[in-house]
């Protein structure tokens, strides 16, 4: 029987672009593809290949130097062309060229696993070989897991409630997904000791033992595994959890079903400027404005920010950071605002305007959507004690009191505060009704990087 959780505090920001329930078809196909090591937090990159090599896709590129069991692969066929560095020799990316002829190197295959009766250290294996193992995340810290951990439980959302985030009920009913997934819950349901929670916005009735549905309700961050384990079975210094998204799974079951190394995702096609909004299918690490370049105005009438993921947390794509990350589920493309001049600044009364403290006439309209640029609309300054974060912060911790902690790096205070519970997109609606303009997930990422160094 499903549980009922619900989000009394929280914040829905309803903007233009939703995705509508199609299949958009792209034009142009991206022709260089790369995996980035900095995706993947926590893990120290040693390479498995150089310049010139041919690959498969599956074939791995890196691995995790502490674990180097832990692989992350190429997710198409073809030559490794470069392998990007940066200050000390860092790996920025590792790129990829797609070969088009009919020489071209196929994708790897491997053998089809029956879970049913497989057992935990085959599917442990599987996943490690396949490249998978990049898709689970690990609390505390929030880095990729550690493939020697046993976590007390596994947290799955299936529910995803951040600005035009895209339905994963209309992804479910594509294909074979309902069986990609019950697939994937079955193996990892294998690899802990403890329950498997799974965060939906309706009942899937999957009917697996140990596996149970946790029926989402309220405004955003309803859909987020922090919440999820918070609501159900929160944290304690000592334990060990796993992470992921039920899109995840869909490659991952989808993989085990069939043993073709396919990593391409259902992606949804979001913002108030895009041309097309609806879903398309999209393999990971490819150049995200050539592949979408249909969705973009051609002759944009203002400048424009794409965005790998959602509004909160998605990372801004420029000639710095142009490939599409690993486990991108959202594109959303918004104006940069950085043109914009307004008479009066923000004093002048508007209705187009979004504000939570109800500085414009629009908190009189809550069904209205906003078409907002990607302006900080304000300085960064000393944090103000106002109690804006417990209004839209659901978790049972004090926000304000761990970030000043975590700024301090009072480990005493930030382990009796919480800091084990939680990841940077916690904050993410702090950080967006924050008057300070302070950056409050990367306060907290920097905060959790720190205190796995000091612990380990």
């Amino acid at each position: 029987m499903s549980k009922t959780i619900t989000v009394k505090k929280g914040l829905s920001l309803k903007l233009k672009g939703e995705a509508e329930k199609a299949f958009v078809q792209l034009e142009k196909k991206s022709d260089l593809f790369a995996i980035v090591p900095e995706d993947f937090t926590g893990v120290t990159p040693r390479l498995s290949v150089k310049v010139g090599d041919s690959v498969q896709a599956g074939d791995p590129l890196f691995y995790h130097k502490k674990f180097p069991e832990v692989r992350f692969v190429s997710p198409v066929s073809g030559e490794v062309t470069a392998i990007e560095r940066g200050a000390k020799r860092k790996i920025l990316s590792i790129q990829v060229r797609p070969t088009q002829d009919a020489t071209s190197p196929t994708a790897k295959k491997f053998a089809p696993l029956d879970v049913d009766s497989a057992s935990s250290q085959a599917i442990k294996e599987y996943i490690l070989t396949s490249g998978l193992w990049g898709f689970i995340r690990q609390r505390p810290y929030d880095i990729i897991a550690e493939p020697n951990a046993l976590p007390r439980d596994i947290f799955v959302t299936a529910y995803f409630t951040a600005p035009l985030a895209p339905d994963f009920s209309f992804i479910l009913e594509q294909g074979n997904n309902l069986q990609y997934l019950k697939t994937a819950l079955k193996a990892l349901r294998k690899l802990t000791a403890g329950k498997l929670y799974l965060s939906v916005k309706e009942p899937l009735n999957t009917m697996i033992e140990g596996v149970e549905e946790c029926i989402a309700k309220g405004p955003h961050p309803a859909g987020t595994v922090g919440f999820l384990i918070n609501a159900t079975k929160p944290i304690n210094k000592g334990d060990i959890v796993w992470t992921l998204k039920a899109t995840d799974l869909l490659v991952m079951g989808k993989l085990m079903e069939t043993g073709i190394a396919d990593y391409s995702r259902t992606v949804a096609l979001t913002g108030s400027e895009a041309t097309q909004r609806g879903y398309t299918t999209i393999v990971p690490g490819c150049l995200l404005q050539e592949e979408i370049a249909t969705t973009i105005p051609a002759s944009p009438k203002r400048h424009l920010r794409l965005i790998n993921g959602d509004v909160y947390t998605g990372k801004k794509i420029d000639e710095q950071r142009p490939f599409a990350s690993w486990d991108i589920d959202q594109t959303t493309l918004i104006p940069e605002g950085d043109e914009t001049n307004e008479f009066l600044g923000w004093i002048a009364p508007r209705l187009n305007q979004f504000s939570i403290s109800k500085t414009y006439f629009s908190w009189l309209f809550p069904k209205k959507r906003y078409s907002l640029d990607a302006r900080l609309k304000g300085g960064e300054r000393h944090m103000i004690m106002s109690g804006e974060f417990e209004k839209v912060f659901p978790l049972n911790i004090m926000p304000e009191a761990l970030l000043k902690a975590t700024i301090a790096f009072n480990v005493d205070k930030m382990e009796a505060l919480g800091i084990y519970e939680v990841a940077p997109e916690d904050f993410a609606l702090c950080e967006f009704v924050d008057s300070s303009k302070q950056p409050l997930q990367q306060i907290i990422r920097q905060g959790l990087d720190m205190l796995y160094k000091e612990m380990n």
